[in-house]
């Protein structure tokens, strides 16, 4: 059962969630999600890129395995113009609206792998990302992360099947956008938290409320849900494992 919840304010939270390849991000939203809900929030789930009619063209565009020669000043140049729709379409509107809004990657997937991964200018990476948000920042971004290699990642993330464009650029990438991941949490303190990830979900997703905590005003030390409400946690990974085989 959810405990007691402290009133909230109509204001907007916006929330990001990075990682490699593998993480296991997309449990950890929707989880998240669900526990918001439950505690009277109003939540959208976004993924990037994608989320808009626009983006998931984009998107199926950018990951296109067939699409093997994309340069990576196009790839770069995509996924900058699926994130300006999803910022303009839904995500802006949404926090007027007083949403939480939970982002499945958002401007630091793009540093890692575009910059680190592809090689790209550093600088000219941010003053896109800065053009294509619109202004627009997370409150807090959570950085999953697991004691695996890049190699193992890659094949929880693709099943052992072949994997899309980006998954199949190779282990050295990975390893790239995985120290990228490192290097931004360590320069942004303040907005990044990093939570790696234990043995069961439900441990992980624990320490994934914490790390948000502030932004709902509870205490990360007490968090208001019971440990058996954490245990559905698990159950939405088992749940998922079944559909994805």
């Amino acid at each position: 059962m959810v405990q007691s919840i402290q009133e909230h304010t109509n204001q907007g939270i916006f929330i990001t969630f990075e990682g490699g390849d593998g993480a296991g991000k997309s449990t950890h939203i929707n989880f998240l999600a669900e526990a918001l809900r439950d505690a009277g929030y109003e939540v959208l789930c976004v993924r990037e890129p994608g989320g808009t009619e626009i983006g998931e063209v984009l998107r199926d565009l950018v990951l296109n395995p067939d699409y093997e020669n994309m340069a990576p000043e196009t790839e770069l140049l995509i996924y900058e113009a699926a994130r300006a729709q999803i910022v303009y379409e839904v995500i802006k509107p949404a926090l007027d609206r007083g949403y939480v809004v939970l982002c499945d990657r958002f401007y630091d997937s793009t540093v890692a792998y575009q910059a680190y991964g592809r090689g790209l200018d550093r600088e000219f990476v941010r003053q896109a990302n800065q053009f294509a948000c619109q202004g627009l920042r997370p409150q807090r971004t959570v950085l999953i992360e697991t004691n695996a290699s890049a190699a193992e990642g890659l094949k929880r993330a693709t099943h052992g099947r072949d994997g899309d464009r980006i998954e199949r650029a190779g282990v050295a990438f990975h390893e790239a956008v995985n120290q990228a991941f490192r290097d931004i949490a360590a320069a942004s303190p303040d907005r990044v938290r990093s939570v790696v990830s234990q043995p069961t979900k439900a441990e992980t997703a624990k320490l994934v409320f914490a790390a948000v905590a502030d932004l709902f005003a509870w205490d990360a030390n007490s968090l208001p849900f019971t440990d058996d409400y954490f245990e559905r946690a698990n159950l939405i990974q088992q749940k998922r494992y079944v559909r994805e085989h």
